[in-house]
């Protein structure tokens, strides 16, 4: 159903709408008539409210002439909404004022809708400006109602001008012939559109004259936009020129600035544009970019990039949110701290903010992965706040005019800030972006002290270089100092997903370490680490959660511990929230790291929601990112612990499915009568954990005679025979001559108990099962001899799916299980008798509530929201039984508990076998030479 004023206003009957509907008071100012050229534009006004008036104009004539006549309009009302419509689309313009360096600039923004395509955010600022029919409002709450409605402050533009460049980039790709070398397109798209973003912002912050650059677009090219690609480079080529070579330059440029700094400084020919893309840029120009957020560059980025180019750069675009995540306990914090610490001093006061600023200055600030520069951005833009509110201090307490500080200039300057990034257009983005934000900080600083710098033309910029930062000496970018700071987002590209170049690049950065399970991200990691050698420093990486599982985490951090480093603060895994649509299914961390010892790290800790996050101070984090023992769990061939025993991975078939029965085929295979006897049941983790069907034949001891008189089994062994033989594989060839046995057979003869290869991220415990051995083990699914039940206890206790959570690696975010990283270095501690008799009991508990809803598979039955009253006592008593086991002196309330509690028995544990083997290293030197 339409909405009533939405239809209201699709029928052009506006005075009624904000008569009747709106309850506005009648209109009291004759038209307004505006000519130029031929143009005669009509501006009625249909309705005010004390001074506030509606105007509505039946042409939609562009924007150019729209302002033109809103401009003649405002003569008469200085706060109005201006209609213009068609028989299709109307535009509701609202000025929004804006100061800039000298004065204050008006910006119309612009609200489109289209006449028969449902609008609820149209339909809600209309009921926004609805007034009561009962109370006379203020003229000011009126205004306050309309701005709230209609100001482009009060709306998300960074979404809109994501999709205005990822259009422009989309409508100037179709300019180029299909034979243009692909490289070289997106190189000059890259080129063009960042330098438009530039003139676009310079039109709304002062540069030059408000519009120049729209104006520009709209009076010298034609409105086919064929001569646009001809008339950008023009002005690119003369933004570029000094005042002294412009004498005889065409009077059509006239008020754009000398613009140096390489931004303009390549020459370009563009072929011929559009209609579309000329269009599409007096769109973008109606846009407010004076306010645009930073963490647009990056989400503009990633909206024309396909999603394929993104997986292979391993991109993954940070939020706002997450880049203070980073930078706030990196070194904001610490800084913000003490200029409210200086601000007590009294006497000493205003030296102290001096020497403060004086720090600032020396900050030199590098992300060697900065795509767009959304980390740069950020880290510049809350550097120049925190100079403006020590600039502003002195001021209050000195007197010190704002010349003092013209004289002296900015201590955090552009040219403090460097970046590193592998694809041109990103790093085209984040060059113009440091301009960007540079000029919204002087706007500020003008608005506060009155004062800001002259820009252009361009005296500083940010060091951006495109490289692959795995491949070069960062040194050659930015010369390693006490106040270097890195910090950033590298790309995450796990171990299937690499191309042979990104892991030769690993190999280069990591040599002989280098492992095969290091995610690439830790390529970075290992470069920092060369680049401040033994310098102090801080640095800090958004990275996959990887870095802290699994196989890869004592090469990773046994190397970054070695030198010196401890983990200054930690973010706990938390889900990624990305800028851009489709955002990434990567679950982070976040890791800074200094060489400072002396105040507790910081740990945050993030819930299932956004909001839900704790912080604390702990004595020591480490590489798992928990308070506790800085250890590192080796993988280990047999189990740590001497109450378990070994744990394999079951049979692996090698078979093409041809000994592998699924549930379509059981019918069939089950009627044969030699396939019948050897028909077992046949689990993975997937059927053991959801309860499905399926089957294989399990030939060990058969007579192959007796096999061969079997049609159907004569037929399926023949198939494995022939494709084992095709096999690349010698032992799979050798597997030839034994068609009807699976390739590799690990099953065992008695009770066992079945540990799927994955467990989901959000049960509360392991979904394992004991199992009889008339069933076979796939090769997902992990094994042990369990003829009491006392595995089954102590793996499905929350001690256990802590250490696997904590040390095990992961399949996306999915815990994933292996012996040798998770089972043998579970440090379960000796056990009396006694206990491990409770223990046992305690798992039988878990089995009795299962077999109270026997149809429901273990999925089912672990479903977190649904999970029955006895099954969760049973595991809470199952838990009490294993906490004490393993020395809580109480029921653990938290999983840091429980970490705490296993790595200091995993210390306990590992300890004596690293004195022996210490002590046997001594007595090896110690050795006589033979």
């Amino acid at each position: 159903m339409t909405d009533p004023l939405i239809s209201r206003a699709e029928e052009h009957d506006y005075q009624k709408l904000f008569i009747q509907d709106l309850n506005w008071s009648r209109p009291d100012h004759p038209p307004v008539v505006y000519s130029e050229d031929g143009h005669n534009l009509i501006a009625t006004n249909v309705s005010s409210y004390k001074g506030l008036r509606v105007w509505v104009c039946d042409q939609r004539p562009g924007s150019k002439l729209e302002a033109a006549l809103d401009q003649l309009i405002a003569k008469t009302t200085t706060d109005r909404l201006v209609i213009f419509h068609d028989a299709t689309e109307q535009v509701w313009r609202w000025p929004v004022r804006r100061a800039t360096s000298s004065s204050t600039a008006i910006r119309l923004s612009r609200h489109l809708h289209r006449t028969g395509v449902p609008n609820p955010k149209f339909a809600a600022k209309l009921d926004a400006i609805r007034l009561p029919a009962d109370v006379v409002l203020d003229p000011n709450a009126v205004l306050a109602k309309v701005r709230s409605a209609f100001d482009v402050e009060a709306q998300n533009e960074t979404k809109h001008a994501s999709k205005i460049m990822a259009r422009l980039y989309m409508a100037m790709e179709k300019a180029y012939s299909v034979d243009c070398e692909r490289k070289e397109r997106d190189h000059q798209i890259s080129v063009t559109l960042a330098r438009i973003l530039f003139l676009m912002f310079g039109d709304d912050t002062g540069m030059w004259a408000q519009d120049l650059f729209r104006d520009f677009i709209y009076e010298h090219t034609f409105p086919d936009g064929s001569n646009i690609g001809e008339r950008l480079a023009e002005l690119f080529e003369y933004l570029d020129m000094p005042p002294a070579m412009r004498d005889g330059a065409s009077g059509k440029f006239d008020g754009f600035r000398y613009v140096n700094g390489g931004i303009f400084r390549e020459r370009i020919t563009l072929p011929v544009i559009n209609a579309e893309f000329r269009n599409i840029i007096l769109e973008a120009c109606d846009r407010d970019w004076a306010t645009i957020s930073p963490a647009i560059f990056g989400s503009m980025f990633q909206s024309v990039r396909n999603a394929k180019t993104r997986r292979e750069l391993g991109e993954h675009y940070t939020s706002e949110e997450n880049i203070l995540k980073t930078l706030n306990p990196l070194f904001l914090d610490e800084l913000r701290a003490e200029f409210a610490h200086i601000k007590t001093l009294d006497k000493y006061e205003a030296d102290r903010l001096r020497k403060l600023r004086d720090r600032l200055g020396a900050i030199r600030y590098m992300d060697p992965a900065c795509g767009c520069g959304n980390f740069i951005i950020v880290a510049y833009r809350e550097l120049r706040d925190l100079e403006l509110a020590i600039m502003e201090r002195l001021h209050e307490i000195t007197g010190d005019g704002t010349m003092l500080f013209a004289n002296v200039g900015l201590k955090v300057t552009l040219d403090h800030f460097f970046g590193i990034e592998i694809d041109e257009w990103p790093a085209r983005i984040a060059e113009t972006a440091m301009f960007l934000i540079d000029r919204q900080c002087d706007l500020k600083l003008t608005e506060r002290l009155g004062w800001a710098p002259d820009r252009l033309p361009i005296q500083e910029q940010a060091t951006i270089v495109v490289a692959n930062a795995l491949r070069m000496d960062w040194v050659q970018v930015c010369t390693p100092s006490d106040g270097t700071i890195i910090a950033g987002n590298p790309p995450f590209i796990g171990t299937k997903e690499r191309s042979r170049a990104q892991v030769e690049d690993l190999r280069l950065v990591w040599g002989a370490r280098y492992d095969g399970f290091l995610d690439y991200v830790t390529g970075w990691y290992a470069k920092a680490i060369d680049y401040y050698a033994d310098r102090p420093g801080l640095w800090a990486f958004v990275s996959t959660n990887s870095i802290s599982q699994g196989q890869a985490v004592p090469t990773l951090w046994g190397r970054i511990f070695s030198l010196g480093w401890r983990v200054k603060f930690a973010h706990r895994t938390f889900p990624w929230k990305s800028e851009a649509t489709g955002q990434a299914a990567v679950h982070c961390v976040i890791v800074g790291f200094t060489k400072e010892a002396g105040t507790p790290p910081l740990l945050f800790e993030h819930g299932s929601s956004p909001v839900d996050e704790r912080v604390s101070r702990v004595k020591e984090i480490n590489a798992y990112l928990v308070d506790g023992p800085n250890l590192l769990v080796q993988k280990r061939m047999h189990p740590l612990s001497p109450e378990l025993p070994e744990v394999i991975a079951g049979s692996k078939a090698v078979d093409w499915g041809f000994l592998t029965v699924e549930p379509e085929e059981y019918a069939v295979v089950s009627s044969d009568p030699v396939a019948a006897r050897y028909l077992r049941p046949y689990k993975g983790g997937d059927e053991l954990i959801n309860g499905h069907d399926r089957w294989c034949l399990w030939f060990v001891g058969a007579d192959i005679e007796e096999l061969m008189q079997s049609p159907l089994v004569r037929e399926r062994l023949e198939e494995v025979r022939k494709k084992r033989l095709e096999s690349p594989k010698v032992a799979t060839r050798k597997g030839a001559t034994t068609p009807h046995l699976f390739e590799e057979r690990r099953q065992p003869a008695s009770d066992y108990l079945g540990i799927p290869q994955t467990f989901t991220e959000n049960r509360r415990y392991a979904t394992v099962a004991r199992v009889s051995p008339e069933v076979i083990a796939s090769i997902k699914l992990f094994t042990s001899p369990d003829p009491d039940g006392y595995l089954f206890s102590v793996i499905s206790s929350s001690m256990f799916i802590t250490w696997q959570k904590t040390v095990g690696g992961r399949l996306k975010s999915d815990p994933s299980f292996t012996n040798t990283i998770v089972w043998n270095t579970l440090p379960l501690p000796p056990v009396t008798a006694a206990v491990r008799s409770q223990i046992i009991d305690a798992g039988r508990e878990i089995l009795a509530a299962r077999a109270m809803k026997p149809e429901k598979s273990l999925a089912e039955h672990y479903e977190p929201q649904s999970m029955a009253a006895e099954l969760i006592a049973a595991h809470d008593a199952l838990d009490r039984v294993v906490d004490r086991a393993f020395g809580a002196s109480r029921p653990c309330r938290s999983e840091r508990e429980r970490q705490q509690l296993l790595f200091d028995r995993y210390e306990e544990l590992i300890s004596p076998l690293m004195a022996t083997a210490s002590l046997d290293g001594r007595k090896r030197r110690r050795s006589p030479q033979g």
